[in-house]
């Protein structure tokens, strides 16, 4: 094989521009422009909104590190595609985030929560918020860095964010980056208060919420019924639960032979009586748990709800709250955000924040290009539409990217960009009105 070279500009990543255009449709600079908390004076500066656009385009495309954005500078026919003149490297990246402090991150990133917000499709009946919290390892002396719980890696240093998700659009509503020694329910009423407060100024309804045995608390239960929302949360098997449970004398069988009863009373210092819904199976030999009741056949599993719905019902909802974890290893799998980090807390916690943005843009994305198709993880749009080769050529006075037929060239895509067109375009400044921005405008 003979080994040469071309001056032409050559990119593996052609796919890339639906993704620049669905951008452009949405008013994704203008918004960021109207919103950054903080302007560069030089004027040989590069545009904020433009670095943080190449933060996100080198996220997708797989960089795991901040020194990994520096492989889009060579990549002319991607400036191409954004309209960039000049491509920020990792260095401006990083100057960039370590601007950031809690009063920055307010301004920008609040108002962008409620855009994104906005432009979800509402619900009759409401959405459903998830929240969970997960783990990110981390190596070296930044911010917030500190030894916690943490499974992964016993006595190592972490961070430990949480977030919520609307389940049924898969959007993340809320995010905050902690430190690594905080638990699960740590500040979660302050946390819980800003998603419902994002979600109100945005027109979005929250009329369920689920939760894992972490956030079990009589304060997080009496919060959420001040507010009427239908509740559902693992409850901690004490031992005055585990007492109740022996007086359930009705169990329902279910198909895959599990059993369910429940009971009404209180536990700990509770002056209220709560509904909890019980879920029993037969021990295996092998089970490791041992929050057994004194009888050996059972393993159980056990809910507090304020819900009215049959303890069957209760649990199939319960256990479609198993889509946040496949949310959380998307983000850190698909979209490694586990692994940008600065020694600055608020600079890290601005380049996770900005991850989560991402992650809500492709979901939108999909939305706006395969309406009736089930969403796609980020790991798999990134295989199979956005890398693809192309090459950067000229048509008389027009610029012209050539996709390779090799990776599905342009054919592939057209029905992408027919989907863009015919998609009604939203006003993306609209920020303080409740209406979608897909819905027509009262008169």
């Amino acid at each position: 094989m003979e080994l040469a070279e071309t001056g032409k500009a050559v990119t593996p990543f052609g796919g890339l521009a639906v993704f620049a255009e669905f951008l452009q449709r949405i008013g994704w600079t203008q918004v960021l422009r109207k919103h950054w908390p903080f302007r560069y004076r030089s004027p040989n500066a590069i545009a904020p909104e433009q670095t943080l656009t190449v933060f996100l385009c080198a996220v997708l495309v797989g960089a795991r590190r901040f020194a990994h954005a520096a492989m889009l500078r060579a990549d002319r026919a991607l400036h191409a595609m954004l309209g960039l003149k000049r491509c920020p490297g990792d260095d401006a990246i990083r100057a960039m985030f370590n601007r950031f402090g809690m009063g920055e991150i307010e301004s920008l990133f609040r108002p962008l929560w409620r855009w994104m917000l906005e432009r979800v499709p509402p619900r009759p009946d409401g959405y459903t918020l998830d929240i969970d919290s997960t783990v990110i390892t981390r190596f070296g002396k930044q911010q917030g860095v500190v030894r916690g719980y943490n499974p992964g890696r016993k006595g190592g240093r972490s961070h430990h964010p949480v977030i919520g998700v609307l389940a049924e659009s898969q959007c993340v509503l809320h995010g905050w980056l902690r430190s690594g020694d905080t638990t699960a329910n740590s500040g979660v009423l302050a946390f819980l208060r800003e998603c419902f407060a994002l979600a109100e100024q945005s027109g979005t309804r929250i009329t369920r919420f689920r939760a894992d045995c972490g956030y079990y608390g009589q304060d997080l239960l009496h919060w959420l019924e001040e507010r009427d929302i239908c509740y559902v949360i693992i409850a901690r098997q004490t031992g005055r639960v585990l007492s109740h449970i022996q007086g359930i004398t009705h169990w329902q069988r279910l198909a895959n032979g599990d059993e369910v009863g429940e009971f009404t009373g209180t536990v700990g210092d509770w002056k209220k009586a709560r509904r909890f819904v019980v879920l029993r199976r037969h021990k295996r030999e092998d089970d490791p748990k041992t929050w057994l009741l004194p009888t050996p056949r059972y393993t159980y599993r056990v809910m507090v709800t304020n819900g009215t719905a049959s303890p069957a019902m209760q649990w199939e909802h319960y256990d479609q709250r198993a889509q946040i974890e496949l949310r959380l290893r998307e983000l850190k799998e698909d979209l490694n955000a586990d692994g940008f980090a600065l020694r600055s807390f608020h600079g890290t916690e601005a380049a996770f924040l900005s991850i989560l943005s991402l992650y809500n843009l492709l979901t939108e994305f999909q939305r706006a290009t395969a309406q009736k198709a089930p969403l796609r993880q980020p790991g798999t749009l990134r295989s199979q539409v956005f890398v693809c080769g192309a090459v950067l050529g000229r048509k008389g006075h027009h610029q012209v990217l050539y996709f390779s037929m090799a990776w599905g060239g342009l054919e592939s895509r057209i029905p992408l960009f027919d989907a863009l067109l015919l998609w009604p375009p939203p006003i993306a400044p609209f920020l303080d009105s409740p209406i979608h921005p897909l819905q027509k405008t009262p008169p």
